[in-house]
Parts: structure tokens; sequence; C-alpha cells
């Protein structure tokens, strides 16, 4: 998987000409994962760490991450943006508060802004870092901040294909065993802490065609969770209605 990935990433470059690939890096499985694979095809990567007010733990996974790369692969150039000061200036300029959802919210989105500020610079795309879970059956992103990219490697593969694909190309182990986290947040709050689900489970309920009366109350409500998130994230995850001129 690993080689057929990073040749779907060579082919669609070499097809459209482009010589370099931009990734955010969070210091989680998933952008350690993908970052290692654009490595892997030889074309000039650009992994960016971007910190906005979060906690160290996931600051220094990425570095850690990045230095990694480094000693790994020559085509790697390493690159830390502080996007704190930024972050401050867009809620200054406000009059009022929009709440803790839509701060973070922003936060993704003024990565997304940076990722495409260096792929313009460099010539390059935006490679995202999605996850089949978080992409196509809870929505578990920012819509046009870390759901904004040229090309998803990754959007196919559960999150448990994800680890696996990391053990094979050996991600260094604070980032293999660190608990999933967006990273958009003061705190320490993980994936499962806000959806209420590890992602083991949402895997079982996206395959789940069985019979509920078969199941037990954790399952059940395991199942609900994944409806609710699925439903109300539709508009992410369908394409943008069109009205249609007939």
């Amino acid at each position: 998987m690993v080689e057929k990935i990073s040749n779907w990433i060579k082919d669609y470059a070499n097809k459209y000409s482009i010589d370099t690939l931009v990734i955010g890096v969070s210091g989680g499985i998933d952008s350690a994962v993908v970052s290692t694979l654009c490595a892997e095809t030889g074309l000039d990567t650009i992994v960016i760490n971007m910190p906005i007010k979060q906690s160290q733990g996931e600051i220094d996974r990425g570095s850690e991450h990045m230095t990694w790369l480094t000693q790994k692969y020559s085509n790697v150039k390493p690159i830390t943006i502080n996007l704190n000061n930024t972050f401050e200036s867009f809620l200054n300029d406000f009059p009022f508060d929009g709440g803790k959802m839509a701060e973070a919210n922003t936060r993704s989105r003024l990565r997304m802004v940076t990722l495409y500020h260096m792929a313009a610079k460099f010539g390059g795309i935006v490679v995202g870092t999605g996850n089949k879970v978080e992409d196509f059956g809870v929505g578990f992103y920012t819509k046009y901040g870390d759901g904004g990219v040229d090309i998803s490697p990754i959007a196919d593969l559960m999150k448990s294909e994800v680890y696996l694909v990391g053990k094979e190309l050996g991600i260094i182990n604070s980032i293999m065993t660190a608990p999933p986290t967006d990273g958009l947040w003061d705190d320490t709050r993980t994936d499962e802490d806000q959806i209420g689900c590890s992602y083991d489970e949402l895997e079982w309920a996206m395959t789940y065609e069985g019979d509920k009366s078969e199941l037990g109350p954790r399952d059940i409500e395991i199942l609900e969770i994944y409806n609710k998130f699925n439903t109300q994230n539709k508009h992410k995850m369908d394409p943008i209605p069109v009205y249609q001129n007939v």
C-alpha cells in the first residue's frame, strides 16, 4: 500500500507537471503518514508545522516528526510558522465573540490559507491528510479548513489502516501512540472526547448492516452517534448544491 499510494501521488504530480508537495504537520498519525508518503515520491516535499495556541505536546510531536523526515529524506524541507499572532489579530478585529467552535474552525482555515500561500510560492499543491472515517463517515473536519486540499491520498483508508501504513513506514512512536486530536482547542481534548466514540467503534458503525435488535446498549449508542454526525455533516461530504437553470 505504501508503494501504491506514493506512486499514485507521483503519477498525479507528473500528469499535471507539479514539482512540489505541501503538507501541514500536526503531530498526529494522519499527517505523519501522508507527509512520509509524499517524501517517498522523491518530489520536493514541504512540511509545515503551524502552531496556534495548542498543547505543547502536539507542537513537539510535529517538530520531532519533521526532524525524523529530514534525516531520512533529502527532498524534505521543514518549515514552522507560528500563527498565534495572526489568530489573535484576526479575533481582535471583530466587535463580538464568535464562540469557541467558530474559533476552532478559524484556526483550521488559517492553516489552510497558510498552506495554499506556501503552495503558490513554491508552485506546488496542498496534500490532504483526512482518512475515510473523518472524510466520508462522520465529516470530522473543517469545511474550507483541513477539508480544503488538492488531493487526498489516505481518504479511502480507515483509521486502523492508516496506523498499519504508519507502522510500515516506521513513524515515530510518540505519534503512533498519541491519542488522535484535531489540534483546534486550547486544551488537550481528543477526537474521542469530542465525538463520543473511538475510531475503532466508528469503523464498526460505518460497515454494520445487521439487525439493531441483536445489539447491546453501547453498540446502539455508537450507531446513533455515528448517524448523528453523518447526517449533520452531510453538507461537508456531499457536493455543493447548485441551482439548475432549466
